[in-house]
C-alpha cells in the first residue's frame, strides 16, 4: 500500500512573516482598508453647513439628503429619559413610549447646520421647532432658524441663524413619542402569556441603524458617547440598561443607571419587564446575572448560562490580556429577538433558545448552541465595544473575530467536546457555496458603498461572520494561535475606547499584499496539484466558470509551500512528485480558505485509500469530496468518495457526505433520479443505523461522546429520510407513545427533531395537530422550535398551506420565527412551491411589516430559492425581481442577485450531469 504526504501548515497565501512583522499583521486588520487608498478612496465627508440663499434651483444634493453624518460634530454625552406603556392605549389601542433626550455635543468645524438621526419618533415642538439649543460653559448658540425631518435619510435637520463655533459645546433637547411597536427593532415590544394573562415587555435592539427610533442620536459606530440613561415604568417590574440600576419613584418606579463607558449607539440596550433572576456568587469580580421570564428562572432554565458564562469571561481575559471593562454581565432571554443575540455591553440579549437550557427537554445541539453564542457575545465586549470599527464596511472585523474565538471560548468551556474542529463544517466549506459566486462580495468594500440601512443589513450575512472567521483561522494557523493572539491584545491595547482609523503604521509590503489579497477582494483559489510533476496553479474557484465577475480575483502571485518539517519549497515542489501508489492531500486541517484539486491520478490513489483502509488518517475521510461542482471533477469521480461510507462511523465525514449529496437530492428530488438515488443511500447508511441500534442497546441509551450523539441523530435521520422501514416504524410508534401521555415525552431530546419530523411526514391531520398543541403549550423555546420544525414536514398540501398562513399571525408564529417556519417549509418537496407561491403574493405585506428588525430577508430568499433548477423557475424569480423594482427588495436584494445567479448555474449543472447522475445511482443503489 502507498504511503501519503501531508502537506498540514496549508498551502500558503505568500512569503513568510516573522516576530514583530506577525503581530503588525493584527493590528493590519484593523486597518487595512484605509490603508489601501489607492484602490478605496476615503469616503469625503458631507459639508458640514448649508449653503447660502441663491436664486438658481437648488440641488436635490443638500447635506441631508445624504445618509452619512457630516464631520463637524461630534456627540460627548446623551442624558434620556424614557417612559414605555406596557398597557395599549384605549382609544388608539397602540403600545407607546414617550421621552426626552438631552445630548452634549461638540462642534469640529463651524456650520450653521444640525443633522441628527430621528426615525419614526413625534418630536413635540418646542418655541416651533423640533428641538431646543442652549450652549454650555459660556458658549452663546445661534437661534433655530427652520427644523424638520427627513424621512428617507432618517434625519432630524436644524437650520441655524448663525454659525455653532468649534471648540464650543452645546446641548440639543428634545420631547418625543414613538410606538413601542412588535417590530423587533429599536425600542419595540415583546409579548408572552402566563396563564390566560398576557405580559409584556419593552426591550431594545438598536443594531444596525435603530437607535434613531428610540431616541434622537447620532447613529454611527463611530459617533461614540457616554449614555446617561433613567426609565420610568410600573411597579411590579424591573428595568435593565448598560449600566447598573439604582431604583426610586413613587407613582412609578423611576431607575437611573450609572453612566456607560464611552460607547457607539448601536450598542445601547435597556428592557423592563417582571423577569426574575439568577446571580453569580456574592464577593465575584464580575457581577453576573442571568434574567428570563420567572417560570424559566424558576425551572433552572438559566442555570447552564450562569455556569459557563463566568469560564468564558476569564477565558477571554487572558486570551486577550485585559480584563473584562464593566463590573457586571447582564444576560437576559427574550420572548421576541430578531437575531440569536446581540452583544450590547453590559446586557446582552438573546433569543431564548440561545440562553435557556432544561435537561428535561433541551438537546446537545441546543447545549453546544447556548455554549457558542455565549461565548460569541462575551467575545464582542472587547473586539467591537472595547474596540469599534469606524464604518460598517469593516463589519467584518466585529463578527469575523467574534466567530472564530467563539469556538475558543466555547472549547475553554466545554473541553470534552473538541468543539474547534466543528468550525471547517460550521463556518468554512458553508460560506464557499456562497463565495463561489460571481455575485459575492469581499470583506471589506468601500464606505461609500454602504450607505442606506438596507445596504447596512446585507452585511450581516455569512460572508461576513464565516469568510471573517475563516480567514482568521487561516491567519492563525500560520502564525500559531499564541502570536496571534498577541496581536489582537495589541491591537485591543492601542484602539482602546476608539475605532478603528488609519493610523500612522508603516507595515511590511508584504503584510499588505497578503492580507489585501483575502479582504479586499471576493472568492478564493481553487488549488491545483499534479503530482505527476510536482507543479502547483490555482484560479478562481466559481460555481459557474463562465460567469462575469465584475472584480476579478488577483491570486497571481507565487505560492509556497510548507510542509511537515517547515522547509520552505518553491517553484517545482519536487515534494509533490508522486512515485507509484504514494498519493498527496493538501490542506489538511482545512486551514486554508481554499479549495484543492489534484490529477486523476492522484485521486484514484486517495479512492483506494479510502476503500482499502479509510481509518489510516481522519484527514482523508475528511476531503469527503468538498468539489462537488468543481468544473474538473467528474460526476463518477465525486460519487466514488461517498462509495466508502458502508465502514464510516465518525460524525464529520458523514456530516460532510450529507452535505453535499443533499445537493442531488435538492436538484433532483422532483425528477426519476430520485429513486435510485434514495435507494443509494439507504444501501450506505443502513451500517451506520445498524452499528448505533447496536450500542445504544436497541435505542435504549444515549452514547457519552458529544460527536457520537451528534452520529447517532444523523444515522436515524439518514435512514428514515431513505426509507428504511425499521426506522420509519421506530419514529411513528415513539411519536404515538407521546400522543397517548402528552404530559411525559419519552422521545430523547436529542432525537425529537428527528422523531418529529419523520412523524408528521408518515402521519396525517391527527399527528399535525397534536404537534401544534404541543407547539403552543411547549414550555422551553427549544422545544417550540424542534416542533415548529418538525410540523414542516407533513407531506399533506393543504396543513402546509395553512402552516404558511399561520406565518404571518403573530399571535401563532412569533414574528422572530415567521421567516425560518416559511425556509423549513421550503426544505420540504412538497411545501417548495408552495412557500414560493405564497411569499410572492404577500410579499409587499412581509416586506412592510417583517422587514424593519430583521436580518432574515436574505435567508428567506436563499431558503426557498436554493431547490431552483428549471427556466420555469428562473423565469419566476426574473419576474419576482421585475414586479418589485419601483418598491425595491430591501435587505434581500443580494440575496435575489445571488439566487439568480445560483439558479442559472443549477440549470447548466442539471442538464450537463442529469443523465450521468441517473446512471450512476442506478448501477451503485443495487444490494450485492
Amino acid at each position: 500500500m502507498g504511503k501519503g504526504f501531508f502537506i498540514s501548515k496549508t498551502l500558503t497565501i505568500a512569503g513568510v512573516i516573522v516576530g514583530a512583522g506577525a503581530v503588525a499583521t493584527i493590528i493590519a486588520l484593523s486597518v487595512v482598508y484605509s490603508q489601501e487608498k489607492a484602490k478605496n478612496q476615503e469616503v469625503k465627508p458631507t459639508n458640514g453647513g448649508t449653503s447660502p440663499p441663491t436664486t438658481t434651483q437648488v440641488t436635490p444634493w443638500d447635506p441631508w439628503d445624504h445618509y452619512r453624518l457630516p464631520d463637524s460634530l461630534s456627540p460627548v454625552s446623551y442624558n434620556i429619559t424614557l417612559w414605555p406603556r406596557l398597557e395599549a392605549s384605549r382609544s388608539t389601542g397602540l403600545y407607546i413610549f414617550t421621552g426626552r433626550s438631552a445630548v452634549v455635543f461638540e462642534c469640529k468645524k463651524p456650520t450653521d447646520l444640525i443633522l441628527i438621526h430621528s426615525n419614526k419618533l413625534n418630536l413635540t415642538l418646542i418655541n416651533g421647532h423640533h428641538a431646543r439649543l442652549t450652549g454650555l460653559d459660556g458658549a452663546t448658540p445661534p437661534n433655530i432658524k427652520d427644523s424638520w425631518l427627513q424621512p428617507v435619510t432618517q434625519f432630524l435637520v436644524i437650520q441655524l441663524d448663525g454659525r455653532l463655533q468649534a471648540g464650543n459645546r452645546y446641548e440639543l433637547y428634545s420631547d418625543f413619542t414613538g410606538e413601542l411597536a412588535d417590530d423587533l427593532g429599536g425600542f419595540y415590544r415583546s409579548e408572552y402569556f402566563v396563564g390566560e394573562i398576557k405580559k409584556v415587555v419593552a426591550t431594545t435592539q438598536m443594531q444596525p441603524t435603530h437607535a434613531r427610533k428610540a431616541f434622537p442620536c447620532f447613529d454611527e459606530p463611530a459617533m461614540k458617547a457616554v449614555f446617561h440613561m433613567t426609565l420610568l415604568h410600573p411597579h411590579g417590574t424591573v428595568a435593565l440598561a448598560n449600566g447598573m440600576n439604582v431604583v426610586d419613584g413613587q407613582d412609578v418606579t423611576q431607575t437611573s443607571f450609572q453612566a456607560t463607558p464611552i460607547m457607539s449607539t448601536y450598542l445601547l440596550a435597556f428592557v423592563v419587564s417582571e423577569f426574575d433572576f439568577i446571580r453569580s456568587p456574592e464577593g465575584e469580580k464580575v457581577l453576573i446575572r442571568i434574567w428570563a421570564r420567572k417560570q424559566a428562572i424558576e425551572e433552572g432554565q438559566g442555570d447552564y448560562a450562569l455556569e459557563k458564562t463566568g469560564p468564558i469571561l476569564e477565558f477571554f481575559e487572558k486570551y486577550y490580556t485585559t480584563d473584562y471593562p464593566l463590573n457586571k454581565s447582564d444576560q437576559i432571554a427574550l420572548p421576541d429577538f430578531s437575531a440569536g443575540a446581540m452583544e450590547n455591553w453590559g446586557l446582552i440579549t438573546y433569543r431564548e433558545t440561545a440562553l435557556l437550557f432544561n435537561n428535561a427537554s433541551s438537546s446537545n445541539a441546543d447545549k453546544e448552541w447556548i455554549a457558542t453564542v455565549i461565548s460569541h457575545e462575551l467575545a464582542h465586549m472587547w473586539f467591537g465595544n472595547l474596540v469599534t470599527m469606524r464604518w460598517w464596511n469593516d463589519l467584518w472585523l466585529n463578527e469575523g473575530f467574534a466567530t472564530y474565538v467563539s469556538y475558543l471560548g466555547a472549547n475553554s468551556a466545554e473541553p470534552t467536546w473538541n468543539y474547534t474542529d466543528l468550525i471547517v463544517m460550521k463556518e468554512v466549506y458553508k460560506v464557499m457555496s456562497v463565495d463561489a459566486l460571481a455575485s459575492s462580495h469581499p470583506l471589506s468594500t468601500k464606505e461609500q458603498d454602504i450607505m442606506q440601512p438596507a445596504q447596512i443589513s446585507e452585511l450581516f450575512d455569512s460572508i461576513t461572520y464565516s469568510k471573517g472567521a475563516a480567514i482568521l483561522r487561516m491567519l492563525s494557523e500560520f502564525l500559531t494561535e499564541p502570536v496571534f493572539a498577541r496581536g489582537l491584545s495589541v491591537s485591543i491595547f492601542r484602539y482602546k475606547i476608539c475605532v478603528f482609523i488609519a493610523p500612522d503604521l508603516e507595515l511590511p509590503a508584504s503584510i499588505e499584499v497578503i492580507m489585501n489579497r483575502w479582504i479586499l477582494q471576493m472568492g478564493f483559489p481553487l488549488v491545483s496539484i499534479d503530482t505527476t510533476n510536482g507543479h502547483i496553479t490555482q484560479n478562481h474557484f466559481l460555481l459557474d466558470p463562465e460567469s462575469v465577475v465584475d472584480r476579478p480575483s488577483e491570486f497571481h502571485s507565487a505560492l509556497y509551500l510548507i510542509d511537515d518539517a517547515s522547509s520552505l519549497y518553491s517553484d517545482t515542489h519536487p515534494p509533490l512528485k508522486m512515485i507509484g501508489s504514494d498519493w498527496v492531500l493538501a490542506n489538511t486541517k482545512v486551514s486554508g480558505f481554499f479549495r484543492v484539486n489534484y490529477d486523476t491520478a492522484n485521486w484514484e490513489r486517495l479512492l483506494t485509500q479510502l476503500s482499502t483502509n479509510h481509518e489510516v488518517t481522519f484527514n482523508v475521510r475528511l476531503m469527503n469530496f468538498p468539489n462537488i461542482l468543481c468544473p474538473s471533477w467528474t460526476i463518477s469521480l465525486a460519487l466514488r468518495t461517498t462509495l466508502y461510507l458502508q465502514k464510516e462511523r465518525e460524525y464529520m465525514p458523514w456530516e460532510m457526505a450529507d452535505r453535499n449529496l443533499g445537493y442531488f437530492f435538492l436538484m433532483f428530488d422532483r425528477s426519476e433520479v430520485y429513486g435510485p438515488m434514495r435507494a443509494y443511500l439507504r444501501k450506505q447508511v443502513m451500517p451506520l443505523f445498524n452499528h448505533f441500534q447496536a450500542i445504544t442497546a436497541n435505542w435504549t441509551k444515549i452514547p457519552d461522546n458529544h460527536l457520537d450523539q451528534y452520529t447517532q441523530v444523523r444515522a436515524i435521520s439518514l435512514a428514515c429520510s431513505s426509507g428504511v422501514p425499521v426506522c420509519e416504524a421506530l419514529m411513528t410508534s415513539w411519536f404515538q407513545a407521546w400522543m397517548k401521555t402528552p404530559e411525559k415525552n419519552p422521545i430523547h431530546p436529542n432525537l425529537r427533531q428527528t422523531v418529529y419530523c419523520g412523524a408528521l411526514a408518515a402521519g396525517g391531520v391527527e399527528e399535525w395537530n397534536f404537534a401544534w398543541k404541543m407547539y403552543k403549550e411547549a414550555p422551553i423555546a427549544s422545544e417550540a422550535e424542534k416542533l415548529m420544525y418538525g410540523l414542516t414536514c407533513t407531506r399533506e398540501p393543504w396543513l402546509i398551506q395553512r402552516y404558511l398562513t399561520y406565518c404571518l399571525d403573530p399571535e401563532k408564529i412569533r414574528k422572530q420565527d415567521a421567516t425560518f417556519t416559511m425556509v423549513y417549509i421550503a426544505g420540504n418537496v412538497v411545501g417548495q412551491s408552495l412557500v414560493w407561491d405564497f411569499v410572492r403574493a404577500n410579499w409587499n405585506y412581509i416586506y412592510n411589516d417583517y422587514g424593519s428588525g430583521s436580518f432574515s430577508f436574505g435567508r428567506l430568499i436563499e431558503g426557498i430559492t436554493r431547490r431552483f433548477s428549471s427556466e420555469f423557475e428562473l423565469k419566476q424569480l426574473q419576474q419576482f425581481i421585475k414586479e418589485n423594482s419601483d418598491q425595491g427588495l430591501g435587505s434581500a436584494s443580494q440575496a435575489v442577485e445571488q439566487a439568480l445567479e445560483r439558479t442559472k448555474a443549477n440549470i447548466k449543472w442539471v442538464a450537463e450531469n442529469k443523465a450521468d447522475v441517473f446512471q450512476w445511482f442506478t448501477d451503485n443503489s443495487k444490494l450485492i
